[in-house]
């Protein structure tokens, strides 16, 4: 009786070339995995972290003090900019504006007149260090913070709010 080999030639070629092509059939499991990946992630919508809606809030009360401050400084009066339908507050000095996110809800509470002129969409800065005041919300679900600008002193507040 005639005894054949365990692993003939022609068979270790068919095994060796089997495992090139799984190699190539694994880099292109990965690149359709990252095609994918980069056309899904950008679809998938981020929302505003506490964090990021705290740094809006100090941001907001930082460009509201510089006005105040120049107001005394120069002796002018300075117009700060409240959009809130444009998601968008503007400095009256230097004009730098601040743009909020889609997600985070603005609401700005403003004076209708001050100082003999219809005003509505800013808060003004006089000379005196006294302001039209106002309040600037922005909130995202679950919290928020209320930016506040007394008419008195014209003094910025940033008082954190719970929201359900």
């Amino acid at each position: 009786m005639e005894r054949q080999p365990t692993l003939p030639a022609t068979r270790a070629e068919d095994i060796r070339g089997a495992r090139g092509f799984a190699l190539i059939e694994i880099l292109c499991v990965l690149a359709i995995i990252g095609l994918l990946a980069a056309i899904i992630l950008p679809a998938i919508p981020r929302s505003t972290t506490r964090a990021r809606l705290e740094s809006y809030a100090v941001e907001t009360a930082a460009l509201l003090k510089a006005d105040r401050n120049a107001a005394l400084r120069r002796q002018v009066r300075v117009t700060t900019q409240v959009d809130a339908d444009a998601r968008a507050i503007r400095s009256g000095v230097t004009g730098r504006t601040i743009r909020l996110p889609a997600d985070v809800v603005v609401q700005a509470t403003l004076a209708t007149r001050c100082a003999d002129r219809a005003v509505g969409r800013s808060i003004d800065f006089f000379p005196s260090g006294m302001s039209c005041g106002g309040t600037i919300a922005l909130a995202r679900p679950g919290m928020g913070y209320e930016v506040r600008v007394n008419w008195l002193t014209g003094g910025v507040e940033i008082v954190p709010q719970k929201l359900l």
